[in-house]
């Protein structure tokens, strides 16, 4: 009997989460996620899968976030007919989160295509369609906690509560191995781990005593403050209060599904105790408008009733989101994406940044090379839809709403997995965060050998047979995943140039320097 996995995703980085397994019984996926990042990193969901899609037998989906199922309308695309097993909650947000991907992609497509034919470059088409993705919704079959779920012959799985969004999981993997002993070889894929305090997330549970465990490690090397809801209400309402008083916007970029509502259940609860002033939020992602809705289905009533405060206003379309380009002032704009790389919320930065008596309240993780983490590391200047924006909005960033385990909680939730029998692999983590994630386990006993931190692609064989598994050529490396590529580079470059040309008093000053950086690059 033969086990292999590949890590085609989230290994030295926090985004696309797929792991192929492969077996004598077949093959299957767990998480089947898009990468978002640097361009060079997003440039991966448009080539192949390191796989044939065709051959892989079934999906199981720890939960509904993008980074973990974007690409399962592609998988689709490619061949893929079988089964996608998820919990209730994750196949209702999925229902709509999938289409409003394949939307994105259109819209982002159509218009890099109308700049490209003014440049004289091809045309590209979308990793893939809202139909695409509609043509998925029929493969989605829901699963319980804590029941077995046959996946393939010789294989079953478990879902367990993984605290991190509405029907988030860990899932147990079982693989018959043929051993003369007859037990299993047994895995656990720790999808996102909760922290056991978000708005509406229970504890993280899941089983012990596993041969692998596959760990992710997003804030493995941080911790975040201990604090009370009442506390982090705090934190937020002098955020806003500040904002607000700052006689501008307030931009808020959110993931549309948990983030948006774990922000409005808090901002009804200061509204209603009169801790805030006045103000109209208003909501502009269709998206966060439909996973509202499937969240109030499955929430308890006080907090599903939070979610239809009267001040809360759901943007209906893209003409009354163009509106809100003339509130200058007073308003709280909540929109996704939570990195800031597609979505409506780049034309509210766009319409905002510039503007010094504005706001942004950064509420979620940003990846390296992501817009969100550059206008988190202090740029001065930058660009949105090809125009040169300069940045005097104030940016602040609220750390209290990430749904992810900081270092103590992934620490404890590891050391309640024990014993492990044979390895411990450290994933969705950028390159820091998992050598200090590392670091942290050996130095509460875990012994080094046990500990792995397999790189985007790699292969392991869990368990040899006479079966060879199929091993993918590396398609990044470790360092591209977790750090800015070229175009940070070169957007920083012309915008710091055009900073520099500026700040000369002649126009002789910026003739010389341009010649001079024409002579250094071999164009005159």
């Amino acid at each position: 009997m033969t086990i292999s996995v590949t890590f085609c995703g989230a290994a030295g980085g926090v985004t696309g989460s797929c792991y192929f397994l492969q077996t004598d019984h077949g093959n299957f996926l767990v998480d089947c996620g898009m990468f978002q990042g640097s361009k060079t990193v997003r440039e991966l969901n448009y080539g192949k899968f390191p796989f044939e899609a065709d051959r892989i037998s079934a999906v199981l989906l720890t939960h509904a976030h993008i980074d973990h199922t974007g690409l399962v309308p592609k998988l689709v695309k490619a061949g893929f007919g079988g089964p996608i097993y998820a919990t209730e909650p994750t196949c209702d947000l999925l229902t709509y989160m999938l289409p409003d991907s394949g939307y994105i992609q259109e819209s982002e497509v159509e218009r890099l295509n109308r700049r490209n034919a003014r440049r004289g470059r091809p045309e590209v088409t979308p990793i893939y369609t809202r139909e695409d993705a509609e043509n998925t919704l029929s493969q989605l079959k829901t699963v319980e906690y804590h029941e077995w779920l046959p996946v393939i012959d010789g294989v079953r799985a478990r879902f367990w509560d993984a605290g991190h969004l509405l029907g988030s999981a860990s899932i147990e993997v079982e693989i018959e191995n043929g051993d003369k002993d007859g037990k299993p070889t047994r895995l656990l894929f720790s999808g996102d781990v909760g922290t056991g305090e978000a708005v509406f997330n229970e504890a993280p549970e899941a089983p012990t005593g596993v041969d692998y465990l596959f760990v992710e490690t997003t804030y493995g090397d941080r911790n975040r403050p201990v604090m009370t809801d009442e506390e982090r209400r705090e934190m937020l309402r002098k955020e806003v209060q500040d904002a607000l008083g700052n006689g501008g916007n307030l931009v808020i970029p959110s993931f549309a599904v948990a983030r948006t509502q774990e922000l409005l259940v808090d901002l009804a609860h200061l509204f209603n105790r009169g801790q805030l002033p006045p103000a109209n939020v208003f909501v502009d992602s269709p998206l966060a408008q439909r996973a509202t809705d499937v969240f109030a289905k499955h929430l308890k009533r006080g907090d599903s009733q939070a979610l239809s405060h009267p001040k809360f206003h759901m943007v209906p379309d893209v003409q009354a989101s163009k509106q809100l380009a003339q509130v200058t002032s007073g308003a709280i704009i909540i929109s996704a994406s939570g990195m800031c790389d597609a979505g409506r919320i780049r034309y509210h930065l766009k319409n905002n940044l510039w503007r010094p008596n504005c706001t942004v309240l950064l509420v979620g993780f940003q990846a390296a090379g992501s817009f969100g983490r550059v206008l988190q590391g202090g740029a001065k200047h930058v660009r949105i839809h090809g125009d040169e924006i300069e940045v005097r909005a104030r940016i602040r960033t609220l750390d209290v709403y990430s749904g992810h385990a900081d270092q103590d909680m992934l620490l404890q939730w590891t050391k309640n997995r024990l014993p492990v029998a044979r390895q411990i692999f450290l994933t969705h983590g950028e390159e820091g965060a998992r050598a200090a994630f590392r670091e942290v386990l050996m130095a509460h006993g875990i012994e080094e050998k046990l500990i792995s931190m397999p790189m985007l692609d790699d292969t392991v064989t869990l368990k040899k047979g006479k079966g060879q598994p199929a091993i993918p050529q590396a398609r990044l490396s470790g360092e591209e995943l977790s750090r800015d590529d070229w175009h940070n580079l070169y957007a920083g470059t012309v915008t710091a140039l055009s900073e520099k040309l500026r700040s000369l008093e002649t126009a002789e000053e910026r003739k010389e320097m341009l010649e001079k950086v024409l002579r250094d690059i071999g164009s005159v």
